[in-house]
């Protein structure tokens, strides 16, 4: 059975793309980071929350101290690439869900009055969020190396608030010389997936 999606998206999106660790120079524009976030705000969330927010590094400045807080492997990429994101869950996102949610705006106060219950929940939907977003830069023609190799308690005390739990940084640009390492293997259907 074939999918709905053409075959030349379907590896623009998966089969080719890759996590890039090279860039060229060429500038990621703020009409490109909008189109991106026009696309993915549209995947899917529990309560439609919508935890997830990004953090765009530009300066010169923002970037050194960024890289500070990068394990030693992903310095020199996160210093080159043209854009880098740094996304985050806020864990006060219910304070938006009456206007997320105007067919159930008692949800902000029914479900997510507790501190740890939002935590969790910021977690696991801006986490869904970033997989949306990685594949919107995907779509964008761009490619993203999303990294979790950094000092977390750092980046959130150099860049964030207590309010927001850093989940990853993002390096956005066209690809550059040697951007890609070797595919690695994935599972098979049979490994994955179990029909009771």
């Amino acid at each position: 059975m074939s999918l709905v999606l053409d075959a030349a998206a379907q590896d623009l999106l998966f089969r080719e793309a890759r996590t890039a660790n090279t860039f060229t120079d060429e500038p990621v524009t703020d009409e490109q980071v909008q189109a991106i976030y026009d696309l993915v705000k549209f995947g899917p969330t529990a309560f439609n929350q919508s935890p997830l927010r990004i953090t765009l590094v530009r300066s010169d400045e923002a970037r050194e101290r960024l890289v500070r807080h990068m394990a030693e492997g992903n310095q020199a990429k996160t210093r080159t690439a043209p854009l880098v994101a740094i996304l985050s869950a806020d864990n006060e996102f219910h304070e938006e869900l009456p206007a997320l949610l105007p067919h159930f705006p008692q949800a902000k106060d029914m479900f997510f009055a507790e501190r740890p219950v939002r935590e969790g929940s910021a977690q696991l939907n801006a986490a869904l969020q970033a997989a949306y977003f990685i594949i919107g830069v995907r779509a964008a023609g761009l490619a993203a190396g999303p990294m979790t190799g950094l000092d977390f308690a750092g980046v959130q005390k150099e860049f964030l608030d207590e309010d927001h739990t850093p989940l990853m940084v993002v390096n956005i640009g066209k690809p550059g010389e040697d951007a890609w390492f070797p595919r690695s293997p994935r599972l098979e259907l049979d490994e994955v997936i179990t029909t009771v």
